[in-house]
C-alpha cells in the first residue's frame, strides 16, 4: 500500500530531480503543493490521459506556471504522453516539458502560464465559456457540457493587479464552478511576504462575492478533501480555498525559505530531503506500486465513455442541438459561409457608405452574426464607443446562454479572460477598446499571439483623428508594435469594404489573433473592381494606377487612404504616373508570394511613399531608405481631427510637394 503521503512525495522528487538535471527551475513551489494536487487529481479532477481535448473535461491551470514541474509530474504519473525522458529533458531544447507550461508543446497543458495571474484569468474565461456553453446546448438529463475550472495561484499571482480585475469580474457573474487554490507559503523571490504583501486575501475575496475556505492545512489531505467538497457545494458563487503550505516541504535548510524558490537545492540538500521523507528511490526511478496508483487511465476511459453515451442520447433527442455543438467545438464554420459573406461585401460595394469603420465593424457583426452564434464579445466599458453590440448581443448577466460581456474597465483582464474562452472551445471571441489602451493590455495580446490564440481585438479610435481627446488618446505607436508582434494579423481597412473583409479574414484564421484598427471619424468609400474586391483579402492590392512605366509608388491604410489617392491624381495631372497601393495588412502582404509581392510592388520602382498617421519609422521596410514617409514623429494634440491632420502634413499640397521634391532628387 502506498500512503497519501508517499503518493505526493513522488511529485516532490521528480520536481527536485528534474530541476537539479537541467540546473534551472523552480523546486519550491511543487514542494508545496503536492500534497494538495494529490488530492485534487486522484479524488476529484475528471480528465482522461489518453484524449487530453476529451470536450467534457476539466480544465486545470497552474497560474504559477513557474512551478511547471509540479504539472509535468502529474501528467506523467496520472498517465499522458510524457515520459520519463521527458521529465529528464525538463528546459531543454525540443522536449515537451519547457520552464513554463506552453498549450500545444505538452498534452494536458490548458494554457501558456508564467506572467503571473494570467493563468488565473484564463481560468476565469473557461469557468465564462463553460457555464455560456452548457447554458447554450444543456437540457434537462441531458448535461453534456458540466466540468468545472481548477487554479493553482500563489502569492504572486495576487499580488498581479490582473488578479483584482478578474475576480472582481468571476464574483459578479457568480462563476460557481470555478475553484482557486491560493499556496500561501508567505515567500516569494525577495523573501518573506510580509514585508510587501499583507493585504487580509479572505476579506478581499468575500468582497468580490467569493465563497472563502480560509486557513486549510495544505499539508493535510483530510483538511484539504473536506475543504474542495465544501468548495463544491456551493453554486453560486466562485471559491478560493486559501492554503497555509510550507514552500520547499520536505527540504531540511531551504523549506520555508526564497532559497527554495527559483534553483536547484543542490545534491547534498537533495541526499537530506530523500533522507527526511523516506525516499529510497534513485533519481527518476519511481517504483510500479506508486505508479499503478497514479495511473487514471482507466478511470479517465470510464468517464469518458460514460460521456459519449449520454451524449448519444443527446443526439437521438436533439439532433440539431448536436451538430451545432460538433461544429463549434471542431471549430468549422457554416457552410454557407463563404457565400453569405462574399455576397455580404459585394453588396457593400454597390451600395456606398461613407461611415466610420468601427460603424461598418458593427455592421458587419450584425451580418456574420446570423451564422455564427459562437461569436462571443465584449467591451471595457465603451461599447457605445467601439460599436460592438449588434441587434444579437445579449449580456451573459441578462441571460446565462448569451454573447456579449461588459467586462467593465478592465482591458489587461478582458483580453486574458477572453483568451481562456478561446480556449476551452465553442466560441470565437472578440474585444474592444480604444487603441491606446492596447497598453493596458499588452502582455494578454502578447500571450495570445504566443499561444497563437483566436482571438479578435477590436481597437477604435484609430490615430490623432480622433480629435479633441487629445495625445492621451491618440495613439502614435500602437499600430506599429502590433505588426511586429508575431503571429498577429493587423488590419486597419479605409472604408466598409475592407472592414468587413477584415472581419471575414479574422473568422476564417484557424489560429492566432486578428487586430482590427479601426476609425472614429467617417471614411469615404472608394470603387473597386471585381479583381479589387477580391484582392482585398491578400493584404495589399492596387487600388489606382496610371500608365506605366511608373514614376512613384503610394501606400497608405485607412482613413489616410483618401487624401493619398486625391494627391496621385493631382500628380498624374502634373504629368507623372502613380500608383496607389491599399495595404490594410502589413502582416498579411508579407505572407503572399514573391510573384504576387512584386506585382504589386515591383521592384524597378524606387520612388516609394508611405502616407499613415501613425509613427514613421515601420514604414521603411516598404518604401526603402531613401523612401519618404509622411507619417507621425510625435505624439499628438488636443484639436478637432480635420485641425490635427493639417498641422501634422497629412494634406494634398504637403503630400503633392514633398512627392515632387522625391521625384526631381
Amino acid at each position: 500500500m502506498c500512503s497519501r503521503r508517499e503518493l505526493a512525495n513522488a511529485i516532490r522528487m521528480l520536481s527536485i530531480d528534474a530541476v537539479q538535471n537541467a540546473e534551472s527551475g523552480h523546486p519550491g513551489m511543487p514542494m508545496g503543493m503536492a500534497d494538495i494536487a494529490e488530492v485534487l487529481w486522484r479524488d476529484f479532477l475528471k480528465y482522461n490521459p489518453k484524449n487530453p481535448n476529451w470536450n467534457n473535461r476539466d480544465r486545470f491551470i497552474l497560474s504559477n506556471g513557474h512551478g511547471s514541474m509540479l504539472l509535468y509530474s502529474l501528467l506523467h504519473l496520472t498517465g499522458y504522453n510524457l515520459s520519463i525522458e521527458e521529465l529528464k529533458n525538463f528546459r531543454q531544447l525540443n522536449s515537451k516539458t519547457p520552464g513554463h507550461p506552453e498549450i500545444g508543446e505538452t498534452p494536458g497543458v490548458e494554457t501558456t502560464t508564467g506572467p503571473l495571474g494570467q493563468g488565473l484569468a484564463n481560468a476565469v474565461g473557461m469557468a465564462i465559456a463553460e457555464r455560456t456553453l452548457s447554458s447554450y446546448f444543456n437540457r434537462p438529463e441531458h448535461d453534456i457540457v458540466n466540468h468545472y475550472t481548477w487554479v493553482f495561484v500563489g502569492d504572486g499571482c495576487l499580488m498581479e493587479g490582473i488578479s483584482h480585475e478578474v475576480c472582481s469580474l468571476a464574483g459578479t457573474l457568480n462563476l460557481g464552478k470555478l475553484i482557486v487554490f491560493y499556496d500561501k507559503n508567505g515567500i516569494s523571490i525577495d523573501g518573506k511576504t510580509s514585508d510587501w504583501f499583507t493585504d487580509d486575501t479572505a476579506k478581499r475575496f468575500k468582497s468580490y462575492n467569493w465563497h472563502v475556505v480560509d486557513a486549510v492545512n495544505g499539508h493535510d489531505s483530510e483538511s484539504i478533501k473536506k475543504s474542495i467538497k465544501e468548495a463544491k457545494l456551493i453554486i453560486d458563487k466562485p471559491s478560493i480555498i486559501i492554503c497555509n503550505t510550507i514552500i520547499g516541504f520536505g527540504s531540511p535548510n531551504k523549506s520555508g525559505t526564497a532559497e527554495s524558490h527559483g534553483a536547484p537545492l543542490g545534491k547534498t540538500e537533495i541526499a537530506l530531503i530523500r533522507k527526511k521523507l523516506d525516499w529510497k528511490y534513485p533519481p527518476f526511478q519511481i517504483p510500479d506500486k506508486i505508479y499503478k496508483k497514479w495511473n487514471f487511465a482507466k478511470k479517465g476511459y470510464e468517464l469518458e465513455k460514460e460521456w459519449n453515451k449520454k451524449f448519444f442520447s443527446y443526439q437521438s433527442k436533439y439532433p440539431d442541438l448536436s451538430i451545432e455543438y460538433l461544429r463549434r467545438i471542431k471549430k468549422e464554420l457554416p457552410l454557407n459561409w463563404d457565400k453569405i459573406t462574399k455576397n455580404y461585401i459585394y453588396f457593400l460595394q454597390k451600395n456606398k457608405q461613407d461611415i466610420a469603420s468601427r460603424k461598418a465593424s458593427q455592421n458587419t457583426l450584425e451580418k456574420y452574426s446570423e451564422i455564427l452564434p459562437e461569436l462571443i464579445g465584449g467591451s471595457a466599458d465603451l461599447s457605445p464607443s467601439n460599436l460592438t453590440m449588434s441587434s444579437r448581443s445579449n449580456s451573459i448577466v441578462d441571460n446565462l446562454s448569451g454573447n456579449y460581456i461588459h467586462y467593465g474597465v478592465r482591458e489587461f483582464g478582458m483580453t486574458a479572460i477572453a483568451n481562456g474562452i478561446s480556449h476551452h472551445g465553442g466560441f470565437i471571441p472578440y474585444t474592444a477598446t480604444f487603441l491606446i489602451f492596447v497598453e493596458y493590455a499588452r502582455n494578454a495580446v502578447r500571450m495570445a499571439a504566443l499561444m497563437n490564440t483566436k482571438h479578435i481585438f477590436v481597437y477604435t479610435h484609430d490615430s490623432i483623428g480622433l480629435g479633441e481627446d487629445g495625445p492621451t488618446h491618440q495613439p502614435i505607436e500602437q499600430l506599429s508594435s502590433l505588426r511586429i508582434t508575431p503571429n498577429i494579423d493587423v488590419w486597419r481597412p479605409s472604408d466598409q469594404v475592407e472592414t468587413a473583409v477584415a472581419w471575414k479574414q479574422a473568422i476564417e484564421k484557424k489560429s492566432g489573433p486578428t487586430a482590427l484598427i479601426l476609425s472614429r471619424q467617417n471614411l469615404v468609400q472608394f470603387h473597386r473592381n471585381s479583381k479589387q474586391l477580391d484582392s482585398i483579402s491578400y493584404g495589399a492590392y492596387i487600388l489606382y494606377d496610371s500608365e506605366k512605366p511608373l514614376d512613384v509608388i503610394f501606400i497608405s491604410t485607412g482613413s489616410e487612404l483618401n487624401i493619398t489617392l486625391i494627391s496621385a491624381k493631382k500628380l498624374v495631372s502634373l504629368g507623372y504616373s502613380v500608383r496607389v497601393v491599399s495595404m490594410p495588412s502589413t502582416n498579411v502582404f508579407d505572407r503572399q508570394d514573391d510573384n504576387y509581392k512584386e506585382f504589386v510592388l515591383p521592384s524597378y520602382v524606387t520612388k516609394r511613399i508611405a502616407i499613415e498617421a501613425s509613427i514613421e519609422d515601420f514604414w521603411y521596410k516598404y518604401v526603402g531608405i531613401n523612401g519618404l514617409i509622411i507619417g507621425m514623429k510625435t505624439f499628438g494634440d488636443s484639436a478637432p481631427a480635420e485641425d490635427l491632420f493639417k498641422k501634422f502634413g497629412f494634406t494634398v499640397e504637403n503630400i503633392v510637394n514633398k512627392s515632387i521634391i522625391l521625384l526631381k532628387s
